[in-house]
């Protein structure tokens, strides 16, 4: 395996910077990787090295970026997941993409997902399911599992994504790498094709801690052009924490129990990772978030209502798929719009429909969004006792492909642990902590709105202490998989 593939993102720009590796030979590397792809990560990869070059002397080094196919770039295939976008090239780019780009990560590829960002193993998805690098047999979460199997594989130094409910975080967690949800609104919402519109957010999935930091850095702000994105506070840190010192941790027992369905090996994970946080000289309680087991349950209203008005506009007349042209206006919508969505989407479409019809509003989705606001009023006051909410990403490792399909409720609580955050609003990493049957095992960090930086601190000391190895997913070794 080259030397190159084992540098993290921000070892590969330093080394560009230094005049060590050139960004064309980098690039390429990468390209020629992503190209063999065998784990249907990427929807499409570039031909071309960049022309430009200043990109060895941007914040970003020139080092390659993947990006989840839900995110508008001019002039490339941005497809949602979906065959009803099937070819469709956007006249423009996504601000958190531009700004990526303009930061010196030149585009390598479109990543694979859930058809418009709606599933929890990228088996959804129009273009065939993602594969987990670390057992081909099984899924490597979702909605961005083709940017997190790509990550994991080196088939890309690093990668974006979104999450809404949970699709950066849980698929990095399947996949042994991490994930950054951040606070919503941090980052701008234009451009990425909209699932959820109060939910969806744009974040890092990478190699490590210091790599989501570094990316991160370069992605948040306001955006004229995105009335919920926000001015952020303050820049973002490249993580150099040791220990956990002073830091007060809960451990919620609503979202961390085996009861709550949780795998006896995760679980080992979860509290053998308790336990170092400890030695590093953290505090550990346990604590209420109440309402969290009703998280689910509200998501799963409000996503599908937003879901129902967002993709209203797919309906073959401006763009995208268009079947029976020459048929009577209703006609055309009905058949393109059967023939483009794939089941889960139709599922949701109907679902959130039927949330917001007169009569049943206040009953569902008026009584969602209570919830929602009880379950943000839980965090906060655990936020007065403890400075992070901890818990397991997934309450089980990577599952085999086809095992939840027929079972959409199974397939819901994967975001289990996950779907809290988002509703509340607030930022969440995913680091991985072991592994359990040979499968990684991810450990999710929340903090309060804002507290991004200090949550960056606290995951590395903590990934600098696990010592996870990811080469076996990059090396493609059968055989150390298996073990």
């Amino acid at each position: 395996m080259s030397e190159l593939l084992e540098l993290s993102g921000a070892a590969a720009a330093e080394r560009i910077r230094a005049g060590e590796i050139e960004p064309a030979e980098l690039f390429e590397t990468y390209r020629e990787r992503a190209a063999g792809d065998e784990l249907n990560a990427f929807t499409w990869v570039a031909d071309d090295p960049p022309a430009r070059a200043a990109y060895g002397q941007a914040a970003l080094g020139g080092v390659p970026i993947a990006v989840k196919d839900l995110f508008c770039t001019e002039g490339v295939p941005s497809q949602a997941g979906s065959r009803i976008l099937e070819g469709y090239r956007p006249p423009y780019t996504a601000t958190v993409v531009q700004r990526l780009l303009d930061a010196g990560a030149p585009l390598l590829g479109k990543t694979n997902q859930d058809e418009f960002a709606m599933g929890s193993s990228t088996e959804h998805s129009g273009y065939g399911p993602a594969l987990n690098p670390w057992d081909r047999t099984r899924v490597p979460g979702g909605s961005s599992g083709g940017s997190a199997a790509a990550v994991a594989a080196g088939l890309a130094p690093w990668a974006i994504g979104t999450d809404t409910g949970g699709s950066i975080r849980q698929p990095a967690a399947l996949c042994g790498i991490v994930g950054f949800k951040p606070t919503y609104g941090a980052c701008s919402r234009y451009g990425m094709i909209a699932f959820a519109s109060s939910l969806d957010q744009a974040g890092p999935l990478t190699r490590n801690v210091a790599d989501a930091a570094l990316l991160l850095r370069h992605m948040i702000g306001h955006d004229p052009r995105d009335s919920t994105s926000l001015e952020f506070p303050n820049e973002i840190e490249l993580p150099r924490a040791e220990d956990l010192r002073a830091i007060r941790l809960g451990v919620p027992e609503e979202l961390t129990s085996e009861a709550g369905g949780v795998e006896p090996g995760v679980r080992e994970r979860f509290e053998a990772t308790l336990k170092l946080a400890e030695e590093l000289g953290a505090s550990i309680e346990p604590c209420r978030l109440p309402h969290a087991p009703h998280a689910l349950s509200a998501y799963y209203l409000i996503a599908p209502a937003e879901a129902s008005a967002n993709l209203a506009r797919f309906d073959g007349v401006r763009y995208g798929l268009r079947i029976d042209g020459s048929a009577d206006l209703v006609t055309m919508y009905s058949r393109t719009r059967k023939v483009g969505f794939g089941a889960e989407v139709k599922r949701r479409i109907m679902l959130g429909t039927y949330a917001l019809s007169s009569g049943y509003y206040d009953a569902y989705y008026g009584t969602a969004q209570k919830v929602r606001t009880k379950i943000s009023e839980d965090f906060t006051a655990a936020f007065e006792r403890f400075d992070f909410i901890v818990t397991p990403t997934s309450p089980w490792t990577a599952f085999e492909l086809g095992a939840k399909t027929d079972d959409p409720l199974a397939m819901y609580l994967n975001d289990f642990c996950t779907v809290p955050m988002p509703l509340a609003g607030i930022p969440a990493i995913s680091i991985p902590c072991g592994l359990s049957g040979g499968l990684p095992v991810g450990f999710q960090l929340a903090g309060p709105a804002f507290s991004e930086n200090r949550l960056l601190a606290a995951a590395y000391a903590l990934e600098q202490a696990i010592g996870f190895d990811g080469s076996p997913a990059r090396s493609g070794s059968t055989a150390e998989r298996a073990r």
